[in-house]
């Protein structure tokens, strides 16, 4: 038996759903543990590309089950809209498991998510956040202050209606809100069509720990959007961590095997915060064109820039992270040359390596310092298909010195690399040496 959690280490969108999908062809349970409608997980089939939004990756396995689990907030007709979308398409493989206790999501969110950030602006520019208006926020929010609505309460109208009206009363700053009629006969209607797929899920996991089954727990956005250890307040709402995953499937931390980071071979960022290493120019805009940056969920256009090794060995440190997987080294082949940021100056001439300051306000000043590595070439198919053939062996030698650097600068080993968007573009890298693998215990700044 193993429990893996894959975790994003960057600023979210480093193809932590390619790299999930390929995990779960062995895990019997694939849970996604936070987040909502917000984070897409776009998966590469031979049948076309899919977006996942609130359905595990399980779901498309057969034998496999997929469970949005109980951290996550959940918006009911989106989620019916993808389960269906998957039927039509014959991809629903395996099976589809809700928890009782994640958070419905409501059109009122979505509206307050609005009305929030539109408040933001007007009364400083600066203090927008670049919300995707999805909701979340307010539905965590609610969560948390304890005026929210489970999936399981749309099988009891009389508390639904308790609920709701509450929910109304809280919001009368909120102009166009549905009618609480409506809004109720709506979620009645939805919650006897999804009644099938609630239930406990606490019980349906520690049976599977029992059992010896896998587990994959699977995260949504990243750890540097963490509402407590991220560049607040531009972050989610949500504790997008390792420990996090943890609360939000049930799963005690005592049964944690392995902590799978995902990170590019650059950085993105999409919406506002601090971004040390985003490059604005010609240069960026290759990395935006060339690795397709767009949002999975919006299609709004991510910032780019070089990869940051004091963000990433930041996230090692806050997750535990095990092991890495870097992905889309495709898109940086043919350059001549790879800048990397190994630490940052801050504004009082001192470095930082591997934390970050606790203000984003601070992080917007530091001026990253960069190493350059040799480039590697173009990925064309004859040398992915070698890679398919041999493994890791056959990736350029620059890459795997590049790979190395990333190594030797973090202190956790690289397992896997993603060098294509296709499920067969991932590759598993074997230990180099009898250190590899073992993470830093040196003391780490700050």
């Amino acid at each position: 038996m193993t429990v893996r959690v894959v975790i994003g280490a960057q600023f979210g969108d480093e193809a932590k759903g390619k790299i999930t999908d390929y995990l779960a062809s062995d895990a019997r349970y694939v849970v996604r543990t936070g987040g909502g409608p917000n984070a897409g997980h776009s998966i590469h089939l031979p049948e076309g590309q899919l977006v996942l939004h609130q359905l595990a990756c399980g779901v498309l396995r057969k034998g496999c089950v997929g469970v949005s689990g109980p951290g996550m907030v959940i918006q009911p007709f989106a989620l019916e809209n993808e389960m269906q979308d998957l039927e039509r398409r014959g991809l629903l493989r395996g099976e589809v498991v809700l928890s009782d206790r994640a958070h419905v999501l409501l059109p009122l969110h979505e509206i307050e998510d609005g009305w929030e950030d539109d408040l933001r602006a007007r009364k400083n520019p600066n203090a927008r956040l670049g919300t995707t208006r999805r909701g979340i926020g307010p539905a965590y929010a609610d969560r948390v202050a304890r005026w929210g609505i489970r999936l399981t309460d749309l099988s009891r109208p009389a508390l639904l209606r308790e609920r709701l009206e509450l929910l109304y009363a809280k919001k009368t700053q909120l102009t166009g809100l549905p009618p609480l009629d409506e809004l109720m006969a709506r979620l009645t209607e939805v919650g006897e069509r999804l009644a099938p797929f609630i239930r406990p899920t606490e019980p349906l996991l520690w049976g599977a720990l029992e059992r010896g089954e896998n587990l994959l727990l699977e995260g949504a956005q990243s750890a540097l959007l963490d509402v407590d250890f991220g560049t607040y307040p531009y972050v989610t709402s949500s504790h997008p961590t390792s420990a996090g995953a943890l609360v939000g499937s049930g799963i005690p931390p005592t049964e944690l095997d392995e902590v799978i980071g995902v990170a590019k071979a650059y950085t993105t960022r999409v919406g506002e915060g601090p971004f040390p290493t985003e490059d604005s120019g010609p240069s960026g805009e290759f990395l935006r064109r060339v690795g397709g940056e767009r949002g999975a969920t919006t299609g709004r256009e991510r910032r780019c820039g070089w990869l940051d090794l004091v963000l990433l060995r930041y996230a090692t440190r806050l997750n535990g992270i095990t092991s890495l997987a870097i992905t889309k080294v495709d898109v940086l082949g043919g350059l001549e040359e790879v800048p990397v940021c190994v630490q940052y100056v801050l504004p009082d001439g001192s470095t930082a390596r591997d934390v970050l300051p606790s203000q984003a306000e601070d992080l917007v000043k530091a001026q990253p310092v960069y190493e350059r590595l040799a480039g590697w070439p173009e990925f064309h198919e004859r040398t992915k298909e070698r890679v398919r053939r041999e493994g890791g062996r056959a990736l350029p030698a620059t890459l795997r010195r590049y790979l190395a650097r990333i190594e030797e600068e973090v202190g956790v080993p690289i397992e896997l690399v993603g060098y294509g968007p296709a499920r067969d573009e991932t590759v598993r890298l074997e230990p180099q040496g009898p250190g590899r693998g073992a993470p830093s215990l040196e003391a780490w700044s700050g």
